[in-house]
């Protein structure tokens, strides 16, 4: 079979290497792409959110299968415009996804059925947003209603902070379109972590446990990016905290979503604060992770092709995934500004030397091919992905390639994974 994947980052190359070891598909397309990609499989010079060209295409191609990375194309309704020509494509419909594209929406549905969530008001305009904050007080979030690439989340501890934010998002319009509305949320306090699960709209089959590490700077510190590093398992996700998300959040929202008339096909992703083994929804997100695709499609023992078919089809009470009991890290490389502006075209080395640790790959997301070099091109690089036969060797692993490889201005947290090593410190001695 032929597979288009669409999208140019770290979860499209982690998509494609795992769609690659399918004994059932002889070609693979990506659009975009990029140069790691291209080792893999054919890029097309159409933009992820170039729906119509991307329709044609498929359609004079006979592709048999589209896989959606990102979010921006799935918001403006690639599914359904696939679907209307009969292509077969896996992710969620624009209703569907709209549960990431609006912030608002997926908090007034965890309210109407529900699912634990932070208390919030939303806004759209500037003079209700600053009374609120100034009435209410600090800490809290102040977040942008529709898509900012992970970056229009910001926490705010100071009354100074969150009438910044405020400014920034609606006056400023940092985020353009995405800060018409604002949603001023409950500042939840624990640990993060991310859930993921494959859903056709009735049977939810939950991924391994991961944890995300969204501020640029080590011990979560500095602005929020779209995400410096992951591993899994993660040890804040028990066996407790587990089940509690499938049944008072993953199953009833997509319940909800039903009820609603949003049937929703794909990959669902919850973010998630967790406190004394409790957990509450920060967002919601309408496909695979990233940087969580890269450390969670290393496990994944079974062909992924059959899952998403049956995914789509609305068969996936027939299916069940094999994981690794090993464990992945995943470490970004960035460029040096990132979140930030920064400068793109700088030449990437080492990379044939890092490729050489065994157990390990490196997932590139922005980057491209110069002169017949690999250069940077874009603000989150590569993705560093390591097993182990746990955290800890996964994580040296990690290191021990990102060590060997560099560009000027390179920039990485060096902490992926401390928090898990602490928490199994602290188990070992409760034991």
């Amino acid at each position: 079979m032929k597979v288009l994947v669409i999208g140019s980052g770290g979860r499209e190359h982690a998509l494609v290497w795992k769609i690659a070891q399918s004994p059932m598909v002889k070609k693979i397309f990506c659009a975009p792409g990029n140069a790691g990609i291209g080792q893999q499989a054919e890029c097309l010079p159409i933009p992820a959110e170039d729906v119509k060209s991307l329709t044609s295409w498929a359609e004079k191609e006979k592709i048999d299968l589209t896989v959606v990375g990102p979010e921006a194309p799935l918001t403006i309704g690639i599914v359904d415009a696939f679907e209307e020509r009969g292509l077969r494509i896996f992710g969620p419909s624009q209703q569907g996804a709209e549960i990431e594209g609006s912030k608002a929406f997926a908090k007034d549905l965890m309210k109407k059925y529900g699912v634990p969530s932070g208390e919030f008001q939303t806004f759209a305009d500037f003079p209700g947003a600053v009374s609120y904050v100034k009435k209410r007080g600090v800490p809290i979030v102040v977040k942008a209603d529709g898509l900012a690439a992970g970056k229009g989340v910001i926490p705010c501890h100071t009354l100074e902070e969150a009438l910044a934010a405020i400014d920034l998002i609606m006056a400023k319009k940092a985020f353009g379109s995405a800060g018409r509305r604002i949603v001023i949320e409950e500042f939840l306090q624990g640990e993060e972590a991310s859930f993921l699960a494959f859903t056709d709209g009735e049977t939810v089959l939950p991924f391994p446990s991961c944890q995300d590490h969204k501020p640029i700077f080590d011990d979560d510190q500095g602005p929020n990016t779209g995400g410096m590093g992951a591993y899994s398992p993660a040890p804040v996700l028990s066996e407790k905290v587990h089940h509690q998300v499938m049944e008072n959040i993953m199953i009833p929202i997509v319940r909800a979503m039903a009820k609603e008339g949003r049937k929703y096909r794909g990959v669902l992703y919850a973010g998630l604060m967790i406190q004394d083994e409790k957990a509450k929804v920060l967002e919601f997100n309408a496909r695979f992770g990233d940087p969580e695709a890269q450390p969670l499609l290393m496990r994944m023992k079974s062909d992924l092709i059959p899952v998403l078919q049956a995914t789509v089809e609305g068969k996936l009470a027939s299916r069940q995934v094999d994981w690794e009991d090993r464990a992945t890290v995943c470490v970004v490389m960035a460029s040096g500004g990132y979140p930030g502006s920064y400068e793109k075209g700088k030449v990437i080395s080492g990379l044939e030397e890092a490729a050489k640790v065994p157990d390990t790959f490196i997932f590139h997301a922005g980057t491209s091919l110069k002169d017949g070099k690999v250069v940077t091109n874009g603000g989150r690089v590569l993705g560093v992905t390591a097993l182990g036969k746990e955290i800890r060797e996964a994580i040296a692993k990690a290191y021990e390639v990102v060590r060997k490889i560099s560009w000027d201005g390179a920039h990485y947290r060096k902490d992926i994974g401390q928090k898990a090593l602490k928490r199994e410190r602290k188990r070992g001695r409760e034991k």
